[in-house]
């Protein structure tokens, strides 16, 4: 915990693959083997240093390596990033939870077809910050004072930021660009 950003890649261990639960399945789209297990250095809302978790598609390392190295440079601050867990897949999207996470194998929302998360192709960076909005459906429910997006506030993702283009600059697109509906949190290589 020197102040500065750090980054470590490996595997999916067979303890790192206990510790990932329901979050991957027989069916997933994706072979563990093609799946890599970052650690990377992110500024808290505390003002301190953290190392966070993250599993994404090996092709997918290097670019959000790469986008966390300049949303810690920005000072730009994650709540936590920490494995999803079974209880996250089965969660209802009613809470107040704030985990940056990429890889769980899991549906697209209202769809029958993967989402990108499952071939861990997607980041979802501050959930609650950065709220899922359709209409006047808001998810998680409890975040329903940030699909407000002029008011802003520390850890939101914003049109033409710089911690958008951190990610945008590395090939990933924005939720918060979509059409039809926002996902402000969802940062995907796959384009949706």
């Amino acid at each position: 915990r020197d102040g500065h950003f750090h980054a470590t890649t490996g595997p999916i261990t067979a303890a790192l693959r206990t510790r990932m639960g329901a979050t991957y399945q027989p069916g997933c789209p994706v072979p563990l083997s093609k799946l890599t297990y970052l650690t990377l250095s992110f500024h808290g809302f505390d003002d301190r240093v953290h190392t966070g978790e993250l599993v994404v598609a090996s092709s997918a390392a290097s670019k959000a390596t790469r986008a966390f190295r300049r949303l810690f440079a920005l000072g730009f601050p994650l709540e936590q990033m920490t494995l999803p867990t079974g209880g996250d897949v089965s969660a209802p999207p009613t809470g107040d939870g704030n985990t940056t996470a990429g890889f769980i194998c899991r549906k697209a929302r209202g769809l029958t077809r993967f989402s990108a998360h499952a071939y861990g192709l997607a980041i979802d960076i501050n959930p609650f910050d950065n709220p899922y909005v359709k209409g006047k459906l808001v998810l998680p429910e409890l975040a329903s004072a940030y699909a407000d997006r002029s008011w802003v506030r520390r850890g939101m993702f914003l049109r033409g930021s710089a911690a958008v283009r951190a990610f945008t600059d590395e090939g990933f697109t924005w939720g918060g660009a979509f059409h039809s509906l926002k996902d402000y949190q969802h940062m995907s290589l796959t384009g949706d």
